[in-house]
């Protein structure tokens, strides 16, 4: 009697990394970490593909176009980004204009990271928006409207504890903070450095009714 012994079957390794067990989870991973350094609209599905070592086949298990990918990858980087304000502007024990200094500080430093290669994924999307897909535009401006209403809270706060005059209009000053804050954040990208964010700051400190 001949006893077969099983041998290993030949063929190619799996397509998804062994890092990513969770394909959905690698693709938006991957989509925030691209679409941070470019445009929506330049990017190929293959670029992220390719970066990740998966099928196209599998990309549209999960999403049925690249504009579903955009969107789910727009979504999950404005939660990330909200809780990212909030680990800052919700300190109990940090006086709130500081708090905002801190968050500042931490953007800074997060660019530096990635040598001021990668910006705010919204503000990237913004500058595409005339020629992105009309799905994008609402849910941008529900983005940066969610980012305004907790920065206005902790003006707000600020305002209750004297830093600001009892005057001032939170919610507008948070609007004017986001639209300038975008420009700030490109051009840091252009000159590769922090200055351009600290200069914003000392300028929208500077301009607060105190």
């Amino acid at each position: 009697m001949t006893i077969m012994t099983s041998r290993p079957r030949r063929g190619r390794p799996p397509k998804v990394a062994r890092d990513f067990p969770d394909t959905r989870e690698a693709l938006i991973r991957c989509g925030m970490e691209i679409l941070t350094e470019q445009g929506f609209m330049s990017t190929g599905i293959e670029a992220v593909l390719k970066r990740i070592g998966v099928p196209k086949g599998s990309f549209y298990h999960y999403f049925e176009s690249k504009e579903a990918f955009g969107q789910a990858v727009l979504e999950r980087y404005s939660a990330y980004f909200a809780r990212k304000l909030d680990r800052w502007l919700l300190q109990d024990e940090v006086p709130p204009l500081q708090r905002l200094r801190d968050f500042v500080e931490d953007s800074k430093a997060g660019m530096a990271k990635y040598e001021f290669r990668r910006g705010c994924l919204v503000g990237n999307l913004g500058q595409e928006v005339a020629i992105l897909p009309e799905s994008f535009r609402d849910q941008l401006e529900a983005t940066l409207c969610d980012w305004q209403c907790r920065l206005a809270a902790c003006l707000r706060l600020a305002r209750e504890r004297g830093q600001l005059a009892a005057d001032a209009d939170c919610d507008g000053l948070a609007a004017f903070f986001w639209i300038g804050w975008e420009g700030a954040v490109q051009r840091a990208r252009l000159v590769r450095n922090g200055a351009p964010l600290e200069i914003f700051l000392a300028g929208f400190l500077a301009g607060l009714p105190r």
